[in-house]
């Protein structure tokens, strides 16, 4: 499948493709990607965070963008193995 498709599969809405879509962006500096969030989705950055752990375990999120979802899964299971 292709990420950039904005189709996407018919289960995984739109909220949830413009999460993956924005994990999958580099971002200049602090602040800018918090800003991103409130501006292109409208949602406070605690609850987009809240929303993209849910979707990190989410099988139709994996099949959407494996790549995104694994590497994040990776940070995830890091940042835990710190605590």
């Amino acid at each position: 499948m292709d990420p950039a498709d904005p189709a996407g599969p018919a289960d995984l809405g739109a909220r949830e493709r413009g999460i993956l879509a924005l994990e999958r962006r580099g971002f200049p500096g602090p602040g800018a990607k918090e800003r991103a969030i409130r501006e292109e989705l409208g949602l406070a950055p605690v609850r987009y965070y809240q929303l993209l752990n849910a979707l990190l375990d989410d099988p139709r999120a994996l099949a959407f963008d494996p790549v995104t979802v694994n590497r994040l899964r990776r940070v995830r299971e890091s940042r835990r193995g710190e605590r």
